[in-house]
């Protein structure tokens, strides 16, 4: 098996991190949280959760690079103490080991700069911040980039019920793909994997499309207009994170679209790597709005303006429907 190593170690990684959010997530407050200059909220657990990664990565793989969304120059400042110490004593219940000094320099190996040469990992610590916050969905996305290629991703989705959206049974879904060895889905706490696949619709109006909960993220307005000159019939489900990239690689919806409610919004390599690599190798089809293939070459940004990750059977249809709105803007 190719990359058998990487595999294992993002999946303990991406489990361990998992483990933290939940705990975070059950008892959260309004102090355990700080607000981003560009309003965004971010809690102890993503900063948890991207020190646990980073610091299982360096231990495994001490030369790999790494992308990551948070920093920790907020943790630095006097007024955040209270969230510093928070973060400290949630780590220490899963790695008692590490220093404050540890893990804010964990956290701070994620400022690499990306690019299409070498070998570096993605992450996420938390996808869906808001979702989090409200105890909804969330994911934690971890990926690897080999010479401007996603060659690996482990999606963690803690509240995601694993077998379909309307099961009642076990809530925790982990999604893993390798290049050219397929999708996969097991449950955070046991080891048994089944393989899974995009699903075969090619009728608009049988279709489920999945969309962002939060306006700001997606333009709602837009997206029904798509849907519309598409001929999708169904409602849309609404949801957080890349566990919507999930639910199109398993096959509970045909197809996943985000129209950036805001035409200044630059998209995230983080955002859409372990999501991107899910799909792909379950069949499906992800590209920007206007139809190109996501290019993580450029650094810690796409230039991708909007996403469409589907089963690849409803792909070109809604890219036509796509052209009508992206004509009239």
């Amino acid at each position: 098996m190719v990359y058998e190593k990487e595999r294992k170690v993002a999946i303990e990684a991406v489990i361990s991190a998992c483990g933290l959010c939940r705990e975070v997530q059950a008892d959260l407050l309004s102090r355990d949280s700080i607000s981003k200059g560009d309003r965004t909220p971010v809690t102890v657990a993503d900063f948890g959760a991207q020190a646990l990664i980073s610091h299982h990565l360096k231990n495994a793989f001490p030369n790999d690079l790494l992308v990551g969304e948070e920093d920790s120059r907020l943790l630095r400042q006097a007024e955040n103490r209270g969230v510093k110490e928070a973060l400290m004593k949630i780590v220490h219940r899963f790695n008692p080991h590490l220093s404050p000094r540890d893990v804010l320099d964990a956290i701070d190996r994620g400022t690499a700069k990306g690019g299409p040469e070498g070998r570096f990992w993605i992450v996420d610590p938390i996808d869906g911040t808001k979702g989090f916050i409200r105890k909804d969905q969330f994911a934690v996305a971890l990926a690897l980039m080999e010479e401007g290629e996603v060659v690996l991703g482990v999606l963690g989705c803690p509240n995601l019920p694993l077998n379909g959206l309307a099961s009642k049974g076990i809530r925790g879904s982990l999604f893993i793909a390798v290049k050219g060895e397929g999708a996969f889905i097991r449950s955070l706490e046991e080891t048994r994997e089944e393989k899974i696949r995009v699903d075969d619709v090619s009728d608009p109006s049988l279709a489920l499309f999945c969309e962002s909960v939060e306006s700001a993220h997606a333009s709602h307005e837009d997206t029904a207009r798509v849907a519309r000159d598409a001929g999708i019939k169904k409602s849309p489900l609404r949801m957080d994170s890349m566990c919507k990239y999930g639910i199109v690689a398993r096959g509970d919806a045909s197809f996943y679209l985000r129209i950036p409610g805001r035409k200044s919004y630059v998209e995230k390599i983080w955002d859409h790597a372990a999501g991107f690599i899910m799909v792909h190798e379950a069949g499906g089809k992800v590209t920007d709005i206007d139809g190109r293939p996501l290019n993580f070459t450029l650094g810690r940004t796409l230039d991708a303006k909007g996403i469409l990750a589907s089963n690849g059977r409803i792909h070109q249809q809604v890219l036509e429907a796509l052209k009508n709105l992206l004509a009239a803007n």
